[in-house]
């Protein structure tokens, strides 16, 4: 599965656009997760146990998305991003989205 950011893959040919696909992933840090992300917040500086969480929820997501193209039968998912949101104070929410799509090489 070829993933881009752009509207086109360098030395291809969209054949099809078979429309938007996504994958979506929320994620909450536990007690003790979120009581020493709390202790280091205090200190300031980067707060590991969030940024791992996240890292791995954006790869889960974009395992997902991956999923989600495969199943409608594209090769190619083009304009990929990110969101993310927070659910009340404890979960955060990543989405991986862009538009599932045929390729082919161009002649």
């Amino acid at each position: 599965m070829i993933v881009v950011t752009t509207e086109n893959v360098t030395g291809h040919r969209t054949v099809r656009m078979l429309g938007q696909c996504f994958g979506v992933v929320v994620r909450s840090r536990g007690l003790g997760g979120n009581l020493l992300a709390s202790l280091r917040s205090i200190v300031g500086g980067e707060i590991h146990e969030y940024t791992q969480m996240l890292e791995e929820a954006r790869r889960h997501a974009l395992d997902r998305l991956v999923h989600n193209a495969t199943s409608m039968g594209a090769n190619a998912i083009l304009m990929m991003r990110f969101d993310s949101a927070e659910i009340g104070q404890t979960m955060s929410e990543i989405v991986a989205y862009g538009t599932a799509a045929v390729i082919e090489p161009a002649p």
